[in-house]
C-alpha cells in the first residue's frame, strides 16, 4: 500500500498538471469506486462537474483536491490506485473508473485494478492550524507537516504501553509511517519493533521518528518505493527506492551495517524485516 513518500509524488503530479483546471465533464463507472460517496457514482459525477481545483494537499496517506466550492474530493489510493494524468485521446486503460475531462484537453484518470480504492466527496473541518477533510480529522500530522511536533509525538509514545512498531504504525499517533518505512527507520535506530515504548528512553523514540522522517525524505528524493507497476505517479513513471532499501524485503541477505543475515518476522498479519545482531529482540518476547 502507498506510504507517505508515494503519496506526495502522486500529490506534487497533481498539483503540477491539475491545480487550476476545471472539470468540463466527469464520467464515474460502477459504485465500487464511489462506494464512500453514500449518494453514488452519478451524484459524485454532477456535483464534480464545473468545479476548479484550488489545490492538492495530503495528510500522512490520505490525499485530496480541493475545489472551488471549499470541498475535498478525496482520492483512496487503496492497493493499486493511480491518479493519471493523460491526453484524451490515450486508449482507455482496463480498469479505468473514472474519467475526469480537465479544460485544458487532458483527462484525469482514476484506474484501480483490485477496486479497495475510490473517490468520495467531504467537507472540510478545522483541525490545529489546517483544514482537512472530516473523515480524516482523527489523523495525526505527518513528519513532513509543519504542525508536527516530535516531541509531543514521543511523549504520547513513551505514555503507551505498546510495541514500537505498533506505535509508528498508529495513524493517530503520527501520520504516513507504513510496514516499510518503519522496518527502514527501525533498522536506521538499530531497535527492534517489538521493544516497548515505556521501556525505550525518550531520545532512542526521537531517534526513531527522527529517522523515519529522513528515510520517507530519502524515498520521495527518488519518487518513492515501487514493487511492481501498480504504484505510479500522474505520468505513470515508478519509483525506485526499492534499491536503497536496508530491511524491508531482504531476508536472508547479509546487513548492510553488520553483515548477518536479514530476519522476517510475522508482525499484525504483515512481515518485519530486522537484523538480529544490530536490533536484539528483547529477551521477554518470543519470535514467530
Amino acid at each position: 500500500m502507498p506510504e507517505l513518500p508515494e503519496v506526495e509524488v502522486v500529490r506534487r503530479g497533481l498539483a503540477d498538471h491539475v491545480v487550476g483546471r476545471r472539470f468540463d465533464r466527469v464520467q464515474v463507472t460502477g459504485a465500487r469506486v464511489a462506494r464512500r460517496h453514500l449518494p453514488g457514482p452519478l451524484d459524485l459525477a454532477d456535483r464534480l462537474t464545473g468545479r476548479t481545483v484550488a489545490a492538492a494537499e495530503r495528510r500522512g496517506k490520505y490525499l485530496w483536491l480541493l475545489l472551488d466550492d471549499e470541498q475535498a474530493l478525496i482520492a483512496h489510493l487503496g492497493m493499486s490506485g493511480q491518479l493519471l494524468v493523460e491526453d484524451a485521446d490515450a486508449p482507455l486503460e482496463k480498469h479505468a473508473h473514472a474519467v475526469l475531462d480537465l479544460d485544458d484537453g487532458r483527462q484525469l484518470r482514476f484506474v484501480d485494478q483490485r477496486t479497495f480504492g475510490g473517490l468520495q466527496l467531504d467537507e472540510l473541518a478545522d483541525v490545529g492550524p489546517r483544514r482537512v477533510p472530516a473523515t480524516i480529522a482523527h489523523i495525526a500530522p505527518d513528519p513532513l507537516e509543519a504542525a508536527y511536533e516530535p516531541a509531543a509525538v514521543v511523549r504520547r509514545m513513551k505514555g503507551k504501553h505498546t510495541e514500537v512498531k505498533r506505535a509508528l504504525l498508529d495513524q493517530s499517533l503520527v501520520s504516513g509511517i507504513g510496514n516499510i518505512y518503519a522496518d527502514e527507520a527501525l533498522w536506521r535506530a538499530q531497535v527492534h519493533g517489538a521493544r516497548r515504548t515505556d521501556l525505550l528512553t525518550k531520545p532512542a523514540l526521537a531517534r526513531v521518528l527522527g529517522h523515519a522522517r529522513e528515510v520517507m525524505e530519502a524515498a520521495l528524493d527518488q519518487g518513492g518505493t515501487s514493487f511492481d507497476a501498480l504504484y505510479v505517479n500522474v505520468n505513470g513513471a515508478s519509483g525506485y527506492f526499492e534499491r536503497s532499501l536496508n530491511a524491508y524485503g531482504r531476508v536472508g541477505e547479509p546487513c548492510r551495517r553488520c553483515g548477518t543475515l536479514m530476519r522476517r518476522e510475522v508482525f499484525m498479519n504483515r512481515s518485519s524485516f530486522f537484523c538480529p545482531r544490530c536490533q536484539p529482540r528483547p529477551r521477554r518476547t518470543a519470535p514467530r
